[in-house]
């Protein structure tokens, strides 16, 4: 799961200077002007933004974690903030500590946060720009149709322990829930048939059918049906001189990195999903320039499910900035398969999940 983030306040500094044009006065008017000068001059001069932001994240993969693991979040809000103009670094520890320190005002805040009521308070937040999904998976051959957890009754269910999705999950009647310490260790209970089903986030699961789709397809069957969904968010505190244009800036730098195929470059998902002009309707955005011959078979959904009356065929699909309504309308010239120039290859982007079967 992930957990929450709270801010408060850090001390900013303000360059002042009081000058008194008169020389006659006596030292103590001086003295008095001098203050009351500074006083006013502080008042007025805005505040100064932190040079570097310090957000704070635990152990949570693939979302968050130290670099070298798997931690698309913390990816994608480093490069947003990067091309936006600001720099910021991360500090790895338990959750407890991370809302510690931003309440102390030691962070600035956090690179991924679940948003509440509660959090708001002190919190400023990002529009979302990822959604947590837990889906169903059982050993080869099982039913996964789930719609919900209550259909699994009497089942037990691996899921890791710090997975803290609210109601969804805490009030689900009559399911036995196994607590895991990581992914690995679902799978390896759902393996030994300790458990008859293990949650997982959908993103764990692209990249399973992506790097390792010949175990995944001998060992397992993948549900399709989220059960529980939380939307991610960056957040700073209010208190932080500049917030509010950091929030501003990182989400507009999202869109246009999930326009311009950074965003699923960084995800290692391929085609994704999204509303990237802000008008409302989804549009497909491939990885490249390079399309292939045929409409892609697998989208990543950045926010939900695709319109069930929509064929990726016929969906609004973004190429080199241009919107094309349907693949038919899209120039031959970027229908080009990999191996004929086009690089669709992951070369850049989040360390992947990869299970030992």
């Amino acid at each position: 799961m992930h957990p929450p983030r709270d801010h408060r306040a850090i001390a900013s500094r303000r360059d002042v200077s009081g000058r008194d044009e008169s020389p006659h006065r006596r030292p103590t008017a001086i003295l008095l002007a001098a203050g009351a000068c500074i006083v006013l001059l502080a008042a007025a001069a805005p505040a100064e933004e932190p040079p570097t932001l310090r957000l704070g994240s635990d152990e949570w993969p693939p979302f968050t974690g130290s670099p070298g693991a798997p931690r698309a979040a913390n990816e994608l809000v480093d490069t947003a903030l990067e091309r936006a103009g600001f720099s910021a670094e991360t500090a790895i520890s338990g959750w407890e500590e991370v809302e510690a320190g931003i309440r102390r005002g030691e962070l600035d805040g956090s690179a991924a946060i679940w948003r509440t009521e509660r959090r708001e308070r002190d919190l400023l937040f990002s529009l979302p720009y990822l959604e947590n999904r837990l889906v169903l998976i059982g050993r080869a051959g099982s039913d996964v149709s789930a719609a919900s957890l209550t259909e699994l009754a009497g089942k037990r269910v691996a899921v890791v322990g710090q997975y803290a999705y609210g109601a969804v999950v805490d009030d689900a009647q009559g399911v036995y829930f196994v607590h895991a310490h990581s992914d690995q260790d679902s799978l390896d209970k759902l393996l030994a048939g300790a458990v008859d089903y293990m949650l997982v986030d959908e993103l764990v699961v692209r990249h399973l059918m992506a790097f390792q789709p010949d175990e995944a397809a001998a060992n397992l069957e993948i549900g399709l049906n989220p059960l529980a969904r939380r939307t991610l968010h960056f957040a700073l505190r209010k208190d932080l001189p500049g917030a509010d244009r950091i929030i501003a800036a990182f989400d507009a730098e999202i869109r246009e990195m999930q326009a311009d195929g950074t965003y699923g470059r960084i995800l290692q998902v391929g085609w994704i999903r999204a509303d990237v002009d802000g008008d409302g309707l989804y549009e497909l955005v491939p990885l490249g320039e390079q399309l292939g011959e045929l409409p892609p078979r697998s989208v990543y959904d950045v926010y939900g499910t695709a319109p069930a009356d929509e064929t990726p065929e016929k969906e609004r699909i973004v190429v080199q900035g241009n919107i094309y309504k349907g693949w038919d309308a899209i120039p031959d010239r970027f229908k080009i398969p990999p191996s004929q120039g086009g690089d669709t290859s992951f070369k850049y982007g989040t360390t992947v999940v990869t299970f030992k079967f």
